[in-house]
């Protein structure tokens, strides 16, 4: 049975934000921490990959096959950089529901 923070002893709290092993970030899904959610307007999108170059956790991806970008949302935290260096508006930055 889990224990009640309050009786939770400062040893025995898992250590956050610990790297333990190299390359183990893609294990850490951190979408979920998301108040904000970027929406791509295909039609406004110039195609000039700035919001791929520009996430921070490069959530977002070409698909070169259907020519648009996509975002894998169990990383992006919806910090809005792609929405705000998007010289076209084509990323718009919506409440999380």
């Amino acid at each position: 049975m889990t224990k009640a923070m309050d009786q939770i002893l400062w040893h025995e709290v898992e250590p956050g934000g610990v790297i333990t092993e190299p390359g183990n970030a893609s294990s850490y899904h951190t979408g979920t921490w998301r108040s904000q959610k970027p929406v791509y307007i295909e039609e406004k999108c110039i195609r000039c990959s700035r919001c791929i170059i520009m996430c921070p956790d490069a959530a977002i991806r070409p698909d070169y096959d259907a020519n648009i970008v996509t975002w894998n949302f169990d990383y992006c935290k919806g910090c809005g950089i792609c929405a705000e260096e998007c010289p076209v508006d084509a990323i718009e930055m919506v409440e999380e529901g």
